[in-house]
């Protein structure tokens, strides 16, 4: 791809990016719904470990089994 298609490309990912942005509306979370009844927030610790710990966790265990069975290795 020439210089003027990848500089069009990019004008146009960047058009489209900043429409798309300054089109949406805002989720309007502050009005409250009829029966909307929120549990109690997470705490930093929890947060962490719900959105970071348990991930990685994951990862690592599936990775693992992943590792510990495979079967195509040359058995010697």
């Amino acid at each position: 791809m020439d210089k003027k298609n990848a500089l069009r490309a990019g004008a146009v990912a960047t058009g489209t990016t900043l429409m798309m942005l300054l089109l949406s509306s805002p989720a309007l979370a502050a009005v409250r719904d009829d029966g909307d009844d929120p549990g109690p927030g997470l705490s930093v610790a929890e947060t962490l470990g719900l959105f970071v710990a348990a991930p990685i966790g994951l990862f690592v265990i599936i990775a693992g089994l992943v590792m510990v069975l495979d079967k195509s290795r040359k058995q010697v």
